[in-house]
């Protein structure tokens, strides 16, 4: 291809060269890419758990992190307490709402009944949003970060800041908590043997209902946490935590959606394919269609993802 054609296919993309060989944009964009991914990976961790013990997908995921984000926001900036600090009860209440969720609206249905699971999800997901837009307006706020501000270590317009290390820090430490809380405790395990097998962990005695609760309540928490970590990054505002929910889900089925580690490796994936997708071809309004399509893709070819764990069933 000579270099005429080159630079036809660069400009059907809006790609330019001096943009391709600027090692400290793609570098720049490499740092954000991991923020943006670390919060992808979190709500993504909150997804794969609904989704082991249940096997559907919990759409209202996104709206019980949105409800949370917003108690955050009211905690830290209307009431003055420390942003960590309202993160931590913000997550509190969102778990307790999430179990409330799940004993009032979920558990009625019998668990193998996906498809009316999922329209409930999507309704629940319609009400908490309309009733956040309803209670808080729809005007933009700011919820400020965590973490501190600065950049330890910078190279040219490449920065990567605190903010960025401190998202990494607790996805990778609220994959650890997980782990040990599945493996090492009685709640964890009665979740993991409901999460295996259902009717198996009713007959040895294992209350299903609880557990099932306990895991929407844990995932809301994680929920919050991820969402208050991607919020800084932009503003605040009743539909943001359904987009974060578009990437998350893609984030899943590329990683594989019963895989805690495949979670986070999607969601780091997705997190810089996006930013690289934007900076280098220009598609800041296909972004969600970007990953949709990754979605599609995935379904297609890999139905389990890239970690998940192939299904075995009797027949």
């Amino acid at each position: 291809m000579g270099v005429s054609n080159v630079a036809a296919v660069l400009g059907v993309f809006d790609i330019s060269l001096d943009k391709l060989s600027d090692g400290e944009l793609w570098l720049a964009q490499f740092f954000r890419g991991l923020s943006d991914g670390a919060t992808y990976a979190s709500v993504a961790l909150a997804l794969v758990l609904i989704y082991k013990a249940t096997g559907f997908i919990n759409f209202a995921q996104g709206s019980l992190a949105l409800l949370g984000v917003y108690l955050a926001y009211v905690l830290s900036v209307e009431r003055g307490l420390p942003v960590a600090l309202a993160v931590l009860c913000a997550m509190v209440a969102s778990a307790v709402v999430a179990a409330f969720v799940e004993r009032v609206f979920i558990r009625p249905f019998p668990p193998d009944h996906v498809l009316p699971l999922v329209i409930v999800t999507l309704g629940l997901l319609l009400i908490i949003d309309s009733a956040v837009g309803i209670v808080w307006g729809f005007r933009t706020r700011s919820l400020p970060s965590m973490f501190p501000s600065g950049a330890p270590i910078e190279w040219g317009i490449a920065q990567l800041t605190w903010r960025t290390i401190g998202n990494l820090g607790t996805v990778f430490a609220v994959v650890g908590l997980l782990s040990l809380l599945l493996l090492r405790t009685k709640v964890g395990l009665a979740f993991r043997a409901v999460s295996s097998n259902l009717e198996s962990a009713r007959l040895v005695g294992i209350r299903v209902g609880p557990t099932l609760g306990f895991g929407w309540a844990l995932a809301a928490a994680i929920g919050t946490l991820g969402g208050s970590l991607v919020v800084p990054d932009l503003l605040l505002e009743p539909s943001i935590m359904l987009r974060v929910l578009i990437f998350s889900l893609a984030a899943a089925a590329l990683g594989g959606l019963d895989s805690m580690v495949g979670a986070v490796l999607g969601g780091l994936a997705v997190g810089l394919a996006r930013n690289l997708l934007v900076t280098f071809l220009d598609l800041s309004e296909l972004a969600l269609a970007t990953a949709v399509a990754v979605i599609l893709v995935v379904l297609l070819v890999r139905p389990t993802g890239l970690f998940g764990s192939t299904r075995v069933e009797r027949v």
